[in-house]
């Protein structure tokens, strides 16, 4: 596994983050972004989720929700890195996919058009 603190990974995901165009991010609405350690216990790989109401399902009921959240998950994609052999520029890399990824299902993108762009 991958050394890396808490604090270096939440700078990574806050990185990852501010290279996503602003013409996109200004379109992103009532979601926030988390870290957390570990995933649930049922999904242990899983590198990051989203949970919402992407902005192509939302309707005039779509009011006084709570935000939509990604999390990114630090334990399974620092175990990945290191399965791989990779050092801080992979998980600079595989935390910029998995941002990536994440925000694009709150645009409604779904898994499979993601793996088709390179991001599944």
């Amino acid at each position: 596994m991958l050394e890396m603190t808490r604090e270096e990974f939440e700078e990574l995901v806050a990185q990852a983050l501010d290279r996503i165009p602003p013409e996109l991010t200004r379109l992103m609405d009532n979601v926030a972004v988390f870290v957390e350690d570990e995933p649930p216990a049922d999904d242990p790989e899983l590198l990051g989720l989203y949970e919402g109401t992407p902005l192509t399902e939302r309707g005039e009921w779509y009011a006084g929700v709570l935000p939509d959240r990604i999390t990114i998950y630090r334990g399974p994609t620092l175990r990945m890195v290191g399965r791989e052999n990779g050092g801080r520029e992979l998980a600079v890399e595989e935390i910029e996919i998995t941002v990536v990824h994440e925000i694009a299902h709150h645009f409604g993108i779904d898994d499979a058009r993601l793996h088709t762009l390179g991001y599944g």
